[in-house]
């Protein structure tokens, strides 16, 4: 998988950009076919923030975006919402899973 890491406008040291490639290569191994990865650093305002970007089989792109502190606990927060996107059942969503579920305990 490839993984690009960008800083716009800040000075990210090289720990932190180790931290995000071994992140990143952690959700790869659990999404399905990933091919490419990104983690935006930037600030909004002076508020360190960070964006982490999965790439992953039929176009389908996971997006976890947040602020922190720091850049480290911004990456943290952001890792922890593409996992969570990771984590949902692929398949029906809303209304759709609900009739299924209803029907099933019927």
């Amino acid at each position: 998988m490839r993984i690009s890491i960008t800083a716009r406008h800040v000075k990210v040291p090289e720990e932190l950009r180790a931290r995000a490639r071994d992140l990143l290569s952690r959700l790869a191994r659990i999404a399905s076919r990933p091919h490419d990865g990104q983690v935006i650093f930037s600030e909004n305002h002076g508020v360190p923030a960070a964006e982490v970007r999965l790439h992953t089989v039929r176009g389908k792109i996971l997006v976890g975006m947040s602020d922190g502190a720091d850049h480290r606990s911004a990456l943290d927060k952001a890792v922890a919402r593409v996992r969570r996107q990771l984590d949902k059942p692929a398949g029906k969503t809303g209304r759709a899973r609900a009739r299924a579920v209803q029907r099933a305990s019927e």
